[in-house]
């Protein structure tokens, strides 16, 4: 069975930084892709960020220049270090992996973490 565990989040002040861990097992970690999706209430989960083994990554384009995902090989675990966050960047981020390497469209993820809240305030 496959698990995401996550931590971080939590709440900050625009402008301010937060960041995101999600540990897996081995198999998960080299099996597949992984990232972050996030959701607001009464809108659809939207990507955020993806990484793959090899440190390949892809943003949506409201978060490039402001987040950055990274892992850590020896610890299975990927980052999402999330700076100069703003009111619009609330939501509920879900750690997720998948087979395809795709953000916009959360149908081709295959596995999501238990999520973690985020509350910029202004």
């Amino acid at each position: 069975q496959v698990q995401l565990v996550e931590s971080g989040g939590g709440s900050v002040q625009a402008g301010g930084s937060l960041r995101l861990s999600c540990v897996t097992s081995a198999y998960t970690y080299n099996t597949y892709y992984m990232g972050w999706f996030r959701q607001v209430p009464g809108k659809e989960r939207e990507g955020v960020a993806l990484i793959d083994s090899s440190g390949y990554t892809l943003y949506a384009d409201s978060v490039k220049g402001r987040f950055t995902i990274s892992q850590d090989n020896a610890k299975n675990t990927r980052y999402l270090q999330m700076n100069s966050l703003k009111p619009e960047d609330t939501a509920i981020y879900y750690c997720m992996a998948g087979r395809a390497f795709i953000l916009r469209d959360s149908r081709y993820v295959q596995y999501w973490g238990q999520g973690t809240q985020v509350t910029v305030s202004s």
